[in-house]
C-alpha cells in the first residue's frame, strides 16, 4: 500500500479503542481521516455492509471484493504492519513481541473493565459520561436531544455493568486492581518511557487508549490517577502524539534488560486477568452461559464471552509458535507472575 493512501475509519473520542488507534496512526505517520458520525451512517455513505459486530472504531479497507468495514484493533494493527513498513510498533524479538502481546491483550480486555466500571458505576461519573459521550459524536446536539440521550444512553450503559462483571461484590476488586495497576505504571515509568524500552509498542497504545478515558475524562478514576501515579497522568498526555519520535532498533530493550517494574505489571495480569480468562475459556468450552471464579478472595460471576475465549486461544497459538529457545526465555521471564497458568505447551483449547 502506498504511504500516501488515506485510511478512513469511523470513531469517537469517547472510545478508548479509537484513541488507541489514532495515537498509533499519528506515531506511525500513516495518513488518516476519522469520521465522527455513527458507524451506520458512514457505512451507508460508503455503501459498505455493516461490520459484525458493530464496534468503534470501524476501519474501511480496500480488498479484492471491494471496500470492507473491519473492526478489532489488535488484528488491524498487524494488518497495518504488513502494509506500512516504517516505524513498527511490534518488537522484532519474538519473545519480547509475545510480552508485548500479553500486555496489549490485558489492556484491551481487563483494563477496559476499569474504564467501564468507573464511567458508569459511580453516580457522579455516570452523570458526567451521559453528557460527554453523546457530545463526543455531535457537539452541536440540541438541548432536547441531549437530554433524551443523557437519560436513555445512561440507562442502557448502566444496565450493562453486569456484562463486564461490575457489581457491588466485584467493585472493590476492580478498584483495588486499578490502584495496583497505577502503582505498577508509576514504578515502571520512573525506569523507562514506554513499556518495553525507549520506543512505544502496541502495548503502549492499548494502555493509552483505556487511560485516555480513565485519566482524561472520568472524574473518579482521574482523581485516583493523580493521587497514585502522576507519571501515568503525564504519560497519557505525551502519548496523544508521538509523531516526533525517531525510533531505532536498539530502543527495544531485551527481556533480561527489562526493569523489575515490568514484572509488577505482569503480576497484576496474573492476579486478575488470568483467572478470569481461564474460567471464561472453560465455560465457553463447556457451553455454559456464565462462569465464576475467585479473584482477590472474591467470587466473580460474569457472562461467558466467546471473544475472550478466542483471546485465550490466540495467546496460546502465539506462545506455541515460538521456538523452544524463545519459549524458554518467555517462561523464565514470566516465572512467578501467575501468567504461566494461562499458557499451555500443547494446544488444549
Amino acid at each position: 500500500m502506498s504511504n500516501n493512501t488515506l485510511i478512513h475509519f469511523a470513531g469517537a473520542t469517547a472510545s478508548p479503542y479509537t484513541r488507541k488507534m489514532v495515537s498509533l496512526l499519528r506515531y506511525r505517520r500513516i495518513p488518516y481521516a476519522m469520521h465522527r458520525e455513527l458507524i451506520e451512517e458512514v457505512c451507508k455513505k460508503k455503501q459498505v455492509e455493516l461490520p459484525k459486530p458493530v464496534l468503534i472504531p470501524t476501519f474501511f479497507f480496500e480488498e479484492e471484493q471491494g471496500l470492507k468495514a473491519v473492526v478489532d484493533s489488535t488484528p488491524i494493527i498487524r494488518r497495518l504492519e504488513k502494509e506500512y513498513q516504517q516505524r513498527s510498533v511490534l518488537p522484532t524479538d519474538p519473545a519480547l513481541a509475545f510480552i508485548d502481546y500479553l500486555i496489549e491483550d490485558f489492556a484491551d480486555e481487563w483494563v477496559t473493565k476499569y474504564m467501564f466500571h468507573y464511567r458508569w458505576y459511580p453516580q457522579e461519573d455516570a452523570s458526567n459520561a451521559s453528557i460527554h459521550v453523546p457530545l463526543a459524536f455531535n457537539v452541536t446536539l440540541p438541548e432536547q436531544q441531549l437530554t433524551f440521550f443523557k437519560e436513555s444512553f445512561a440507562k442502557r450503559q448502566i444496565s450493562r455493568l453486569g456484562v463486564i462483571g461490575s457489581n457491588e461484590s466485584t467493585a472493590p476488586v476492580i478498584e483495588a486492581s486499578y490502584r495496583r495497576f497505577l502503582s505498577a505504571m508509576e514504578a515502571h515509568l520512573a525506569s523507562q518511557p514506554f513499556m518495553l524500552g525507549n520506543r512505544p509498542s502496541a502495548a503502549d497504545f492499548s494502555l493509552f487508549g483505556q487511560l485516555s478515558q480513565l485519566i482524561g475524562v472520568d472524574p473518579s478514576s482521574r482523581a485516583i490517577a493523580h493521587e497514585v501515579s502522576p507519571r501515568a497522568v503525564a504519560w497519557v498526555q505525551q502519548m496523544e502524539d508521538l509523531s516526533g519520535i525517531e525510533p531505532q532498533e536498539k530502543d527495544w530493550y531485551v527481556l533480561d534488560q527489562q526493569p523489575e517494574s515490568l514484572t509488577l505489571l505482569l503480576r497484576e495480569i496474573g492476579q486478575t486477568y488470568v483467572p478470569s480468562q481461564l474460567a471464561n475459556g472453560q465455560a465457553a468450552q463447556a457451553g455454559e452461559k456464565e462462569w465464576a471464579c475467585e479473584i482477590d478472595g472474591v467470587t466473580w460471576k460474569q457472562q461467558t464471552f466467546a471473544y475472550q475465549a478466542k483471546c485465550l486461544k490466540w495467546t496460546n497459538e502465539i506462545y506455541q509458535a515460538l521456538t523452544a529457545e524463545d519459549r524458554s526465555r518467555v517462561d523464565s521471564f514470566l516465572k512467578g507472575t501467575g501468567i504461566e497458568a494461562m499458557l499451555f505447551k500443547a494446544n488444549v483449547l
